[in-house]
């Protein structure tokens, strides 16, 4: 996994990451769309009703980016913080936290799964979503979001996975051929979205996946596929 990045072999993944998405930042949300019709969105709703289900105050949203997932939760959390490694990410987020009048509930802020900037046992969910795969150090990252987390709250992680089945050839094409192509060109970063589908492919999606989240401590740990398995959430409690 993290041989996988988005410019080079040389140097650090975190580093290319940052920069790849504060290159890619003020076309993000729209590519996000386009790309998937809308799905995402729906993805991330489905994230916010189970966390809503929870007895939560404090909610921690890792890799926020444009703030899509916090700005949803803010509407049924009361504190809302998103982290990001992205200042380019962060910036457009902030003004969409502005646009929606949210400033006082959803506050950004810059960190890294592997080493946030809250204390132990600070919130009571974590989510990311779309996040884990662009770690340097997956387990690593895991395990600073458990550290965050207070004893019973849950982890929610979205991240996309690779189809089975019928659907699996057309999304192959799709998401290695079609998508790269038009990303290139509204983007104008030619490695973002070839750096995408090549990190979905690296990404130890399933069990694999499960299986580092229980190394790290989690437990009631399960998952479940999306939209034929084009994404997977999975769930934790610490």
């Amino acid at each position: 996994m993290a041989a996988v990045k988005p410019y080079s072999a040389d140097g650090s993944k975190r580093e290319q990451v940052e920069r790849m998405f504060d290159a890619i930042s003020p076309r993000y949300d729209l590519l996000n769309r386009l790309f998937s019709f809308g799905t995402d969105q729906g993805w991330r709703r489905k994230v916010v009703r189970l966390v809503a289900q929870e007895k939560v105050e404090r909610l921690l949203d890792v890799a926020t980016g444009t703030a899509d997932l916090a700005i949803m939760a803010a509407g049924r959390v009361p504190r809302v913080t998103g982290a990001d490694i992205s200042e380019g990410m962060l910036a457009h987020g902030r003004e969409k936290v502005a646009k929606a009048g949210l400033a006082d509930r959803v506050e950004l802020v810059r960190g890294d799964a592997a080493a946030l900037p809250f204390p132990d046992a600070s919130f009571d969910a974590v989510t990311v979503a779309f996040g884990v795969r662009n770690f340097e150090d997956l387990p690593r990252g895991v395990g600073g979001m458990l550290r965050v987390l207070k004893p019973g709250g849950r982890l929610f992680v979205l991240e996309f996975s690779r189809p089975r089945g019928l659907l699996a050839p057309f999304f192959r094409l799709y998401f290695h051929s079609v998508m790269p192509f038009i990303g290139r060109l509204i983007s104008k970063d030619r490695a973002a979205y070839a750096y995408l589908p090549a990190s979905v492919d690296a990404f130890p999606e399933g069990a694999a996946f499960e299986a580092i989240l229980k190394n790290q401590g989690a437990r009631e740990v399960r998952s479940e596929r999306l939209t034929g398995g084009i994404a997977t959430l999975y769930i934790a409690r610490k």
